[in-house]
């Protein structure tokens, strides 16, 4: 038992040097590209995605998909995306889920938007978030469902995702698919305002003609009293 331990304890050992080793090398190849110099960025970067590196695979398919340092190649980026998103990196997950979204580099398709968004949102990734709320809004890919739009526009929003604040309001201004609740359509409104969102700026105005004072007021208290989770 304590030679087995043993052996446990030193392969562990053996796996963190490993990792913190990838780890540097992948610093080093993200200020590369960050400086410009694509070349350097890229040969570290093929290197370790080859060894399975699933960030170092994401950054090798942003390399093809816009074509620094080597021709755009569409299916390759792809590829790399894949190879990414199913390691859990949440930034191929969202890339994925975008493409589908559009129709960028595939053909469009919202169940799989639907799909790449869930398992980057399920991980806590904030643009994740908000768009499968948009797609729970519009039922696209799913079927229409504001509860489940309105959950991942709170979680979106607990990160203080701005379009996911003015998302919300939005929803309780219009009353589409729940009850209109137009004190928390202004709380919403005027958080997204405070962040710079021209438009929820305006919206507040219309909010506001259609309330009392005292709405008004308890409005402004809870957007006062509001605080993101993280």
């Amino acid at each position: 038992m304590a030679h087995r331990a043993s052996q446990l304890a030193a392969c562990c050992a053996i796996l963190l040097v490993l990792v913190t080793l990838a780890w540097a090398d992948f610093e080093s190849a993200m200020d590369a590209y960050v400086r410009g110099d694509y070349a350097t960025a890229l040969k570290e970067f093929r290197k370790l995605a080859g060894q399975g590196v699933p960030a170092a695979q994401y950054q090798l398919g942003v390399m093809y998909d816009f074509g620094q340092g080597l021709p755009k190649d569409s299916k390759e980026a792809l590829r790399w995306y894949r190879l990414a998103a199913g390691q859990g990196d949440t930034a191929a997950q969202f890339t994925l889920g975008f493409m589908y979204q559009e129709g960028q580099g595939v053909p469009q398709d919202y169940a799989e938007a639907v799909r790449w968004y869930r398992k980057a949102a399920e991980q806590g990734d904030d643009m994740a978030q908000v768009n499968l709320g948009h797609l729970y809004a519009n039922g696209q890919g799913v079927l229409q469902d504001s509860t489940e739009a309105i959950k991942w526009f709170r979680l979106a929003a607990e990160q203080g995702q701005p379009r996911a604040l003015s998302s919300l309001g939005l929803l309780y201004g219009s009353g589409q698919g729940i009850k209109q609740n137009l004190v928390l359509a202004y709380m919403w409104l005027s958080l997204a305002a405070a962040q710079g969102d021209m438009v929820a700026a305006k919206l507040l105005d219309l909010a506001a003609k259609e309330m009392t004072p005292s709405q008004v007021a308890e409005a402004k208290r809870l957007a006062r009293e509001w605080k993101p989770k993280r």
